[in-house]
């Protein structure tokens, strides 16, 4: 009940604008969020390549509502590639459709989308579009679809969520392309007509799916490229331990080498546990966000892990 109190919370304006006025949520939120500009995302970026950990920088913001918003983004998300390659780091980037004017029209959102896909083949910069809640799914993969036709296949992948009973038939088709997937559990409210409500179940399914992309990555000979800006085909992205072991000793039973595969974090996340893969030889790829948008995302991230919850709780009560 608590983790869907704070998913509501994500998406209420009202409470954004109450939250976004404290100062101690937005010093807490700086430990998720790599700042509000891209000069301090892409100090962040250098600091995680020095560590041997590689990122994708996502500029926070969805559901907008408008094309000049859209484009907008669109504009801040060219400004990401350019730069990502004049510094020669070692990063893609994230982007929702929904940031993009999805929720305007379709066709607008596609014709932003290949601007941005271009533009990131000329530079050479992996695009990842992030899944969103149900609403948006057939019209995400849609579009993936259409990019992929469009001639974009080695310069785009997709995330798809482990508590969805879709989902392995939606990886099985997006592996039929050999496109990278980020495999996530899934951070929306969904009802349980169309999700799994346990946690248990997930996990079991997380296990699966995880497994379908490793084969695949074994069978195809897919691996993370040598600058490490183009990942592997199969991205696990989760900070559970217990599907990270899993992962790694399926690995092992199927010989796939270690960069055949690469974990996902989030960046301010368990950062120990990343040294700890890198130090193993395993690719780790880290989500940098930034931007001024950064109420929803923030409390997601509370939503996931009750600790984060409980230490702005008592922040709060201290005033």
């Amino acid at each position: 009940m608590l983790r869907l109190l704070l998913i509501y919370l994500s998406q209420a304006c009202w409470a954004r604008n109450i939250v976004q006025q404290w100062g101690f949520a937005q010093r807490m939120a700086a430990r998720f969020v790599a700042g509000e500009t891209l000069d301090q995302a892409i100090d962040v970026v250098k600091e995680l390549n020095s560590r041997g950990i590689n990122t994708t920088l996502d500029h926070l913001g969805e559901n907008v509502c408008s094309s000049e918003d859209a484009i907008l983004a669109v504009d801040e998300i060219l400004a990401i590639i350019n730069r990502l390659e004049q510094e020669g780091v070692a990063s893609g980037v994230s982007l929702k459709l929904s940031q993009i004017g999805l929720a305007v029209n379709r066709t607008t959102c596609e014709e932003n989308l290949l601007r941005i896909l271009e533009q990131a083949r000329l530079r050479s910069i992996y695009v990842r579009v992030d899944m969103e809640d149900s609403p948006f799914t057939d019209l995400t993969l849609g579009l993936f679809s259409d990019a992929l036709t469009a001639g974009y296949q080695n310069i785009v992948g997709v995330a798809i969520q482990a508590y969805l009973y879709r989902s392995e038939n939606d990886i099985r088709g997006v592996l039929e392309t050999n496109s990278g997937i980020r495999l996530c559990k899934g951070a929306y409210k969904e009802p349980s007509s169309i999700a799994y409500p346990k946690k248990k179940d997930v996990d079991t399914n997380f296990d699966r799916l995880t497994d379908i992309l490793l084969d695949k990555s074994l069978t195809v000979g897919s691996t993370i490229n040598q600058d490490g800006r183009f990942p592997p085909i199969p991205a696990i992205a989760t900070h559970d331990q217990e599907r990270i072991d899993h992962t790694l000793e399926y690995a092992k039973s199927i010989d796939l080498p270690e960069n055949g595969l690469e974990f996902q974090m989030l960046y301010g996340i368990r950062p120990d546990l990343q040294s700890q893969l890198v130090e193993q030889g395993y690719p780790v790829r880290v989500y940098v966000p930034y931007g001024s948008e950064w109420y929803p995302y923030f409390v997601r991230r509370l939503a996931e892990r009750p600790a984060n919850l409980w230490f702005f709780l008592s922040n709060l009560i201290r005033g």
